[in-house]
Formats: C-alpha cells, structure tokens, sequence
C-alpha cells in the first residue's frame, strides 16, 4: 500500500518531474532566443568544448559535456554539415577524428553568446535575485553529488588530458 494517496499533485511535486519540465522550458527558451542560429543546446555546447579544447575526439567531448556518445555523432555530423566544425584524422591514429571549429563555428560561437545569455537570463526571471543563486548553488550541489547517477557522467578531467596529445 502506498504511503501516500496516488494522485497528480504527487507528480506535479516530484522532483523529477520538476527538473523534466524545467528542462522542457529551458529548452524552448534556448530555442526561442537562439532561432536565427539555428543551434540546439547539446550543437551549442558542442562548439563551446570544440572552442574550449581544440583537437578534442568525440569521446573526449562526449565526456566534457556529459552527452550520449552514440548520440553525439549525429550531433557532430550536423555541425560539420553546417560548416561549423572540422574533423581531421589524428597523426598517431587516422581513425580517430580530432574535432576543430571552422571560421563559421568561431563566428556563430561568438555572435550567438548574447541569444544563448538572453534565454540564461528568461529561465530565472521569475525569481527574485537571492533565489536565483541559492537555486543556482543547490542545483550545482545536486549535480556534483549524483554525477555518478547519470548515464553520462561529467568527466572535464579527460580533456584536460587530452591537451597536449592531439596535433
């Protein structure tokens, strides 16, 4: 027997349920401010890590911005199509592809920062200024102490040790 009634209110309370739909509105957020650029969220911090650690591998990337890896490569083909990125073979190993933002991936990056600022700034809004960063401060706690939870977890470090390796 459940502890508590089945109801909607039980959903609409859930945690997971919040955080689902705050995904969805961050999204559209995202989306809404973003159009002229043509960019999803996971392309946008795609070309930041591109940008960020030039040479990097998918897998690397993968592990820098905590993204499926088998789903990464549709998201890398999407960008390379779009001229934003460019896939050179590694000298030790032609069959690893190291990643590098092309002239158009460097101009998008930079003219879209204030879109991708606008949406950032849309999604907390609502709150008060102190709310904004304890919301802030607790989610980056929560995301710290579950990495480990996730499917992908946050790995930064290996592209710290990939630098240096890829020429």
């Amino acid at each position: 027997m459940p502890s508590k009634p089945i109801t909607m209110d039980a959903v609409y309370t859930a945690p997971g349920y919040l955080f689902r739909r705050m995904q969805q509105i961050a999204v559209a957020l995202f989306v809404e401010e973003c159009k002229a650029f043509d960019l999803t969220p996971v392309q946008y911090a795609s070309l930041v890590a591109i940008h960020t650690h030039p040479g990097i591998d998918a897998t690397r990337l993968s592990a820098v911005i905590a993204f499926d890896r088998s789903t990464l490569g549709n998201v890398i083909e999407r960008l390379e199509s779009k001229a934003f990125i460019e896939r050179r073979p590694a000298r030790g190993d032609k069959r690893v592809k190291l990643l590098y933002l092309a002239k158009a991936g460097a101009a998008t990056l930079r003219d879209i920062v204030p879109s991708v600022e606008r949406a950032q700034a849309r999604m907390l809004q609502p709150l008060k200024s102190a709310d904004r960063r304890t919301l802030l401060a607790l989610m980056t706690q929560l995301v710290d102490l579950n990495n480990e939870a996730s499917r992908v977890p946050l790995r930064a470090e290996d592209a710290l040790e990939h630098l240096g390796k890829a020429t």
